[in-house]
């Protein structure tokens, strides 16, 4: 099974970058994830990391990949943590979200996990299939009818190393089909684009990186000031399975004409 990918990590006008991404691909499997470190506490970069690099060194370990493998491995993450914390009281309270996308290729079949409002997008035949839903305060509102209430959308009840501790939700495997697409991306990205923004970039390339670099542009016009950081990933050949380029579809990512 064929699978590109690509990556981005930038940092915006935030005093630093807590954002970690991260893959590990083999002939057998393929993870990729996204951690944001929660702000407003000390310790969310290195919380971000430490989970980062738990999650890819338990997935490059282990024999077996399963879902019940990756429950697991990010059951480990979030032991690593809890240890790490313990160990200095500065960053007694350091947490991180995720997402995450496991790929087995062997038998083409894909799910994901996440924690807070780092988010995993699925795209079939170009047109949005799922994305995660949010751990957030203003997910919940919004999902009980109140919209545009001003609330704070980094106001998480879920992330790695909060407490209360909560589970991680993980979704049902899926059977992968050519031409699927990708984004594993933290909230500075998504917040920015429409999903609809995004099955039109995806409509007007021909490479993965272009994919994600179209999108960071028309992000980075929005004088976005978060970080930015997502990873694209590519199963077959999804150019093939999208819809022609079109004008319509160019007008939000061409440059502004003076």
């Amino acid at each position: 099974m064929k699978i590109v990918f690509a990556s981005r990590c930038q940092q915006g006008l935030r005093d630093e970058n807590q954002d970690r991404t991260g893959a590990e691909l083999d002939a057998r499997k393929a993870c990729f994830v996204v951690c944001d470190g929660v702000a407003g506490l000390p310790g969310g970069e290195m919380a971000a990391q430490l989970v980062r690099d738990t999650l890819l060194s338990q997935i490059q370990a282990h024999t077996d990949f399963t879902p019940e493998s990756t429950h697991q491995a990010i059951e480990q993450c979030r032991l690593a943590l809890h240890e790490a914390q313990g160990k200095n009281p500065k960053y007694s309270r350091m947490s991180t979200t995720l997402a995450a996308l496991f790929i087995d290729r062997q038998k083409q079949r894909a799910w994901w996990a996440h924690a807070g409002d780092s988010r995993v997008y699925h795209f079939r035949r170009g047109v949005l299939h799922e994305v995660t839903r949010d751990h957030s305060l203003a997910q919940q509102l919004k999902e009980a009818g109140y919209e545009n209430t001003g609330i704070n959308s980094n106001l998480l009840y879920n992330a790695l190393g909060a407490e209360p501790p909560r589970l991680v939700s993980f979704s049902q495997e899926i059977a992968l089909e050519d031409g699927d697409a990708f984004l594993v991306c933290t909230d500075g990205f998504w917040l920015n684009l429409t999903s609809g923004e995004m099955e039109q970039a995806l409509r007007m390339v021909n490479a993965c990186e272009e994919w994600l670099a179209l999108m960071e542009q028309a992000v980075s016009r929005n004088v976005n000031k978060d970080n930015l950081s997502a990873l694209a990933v590519w199963i077959g050949e999804p150019e093939e399975a999208t819809l022609l380029y079109s004008l319509a579809d160019s007008a939000r990512f061409l440059p502004p004409r003076f």
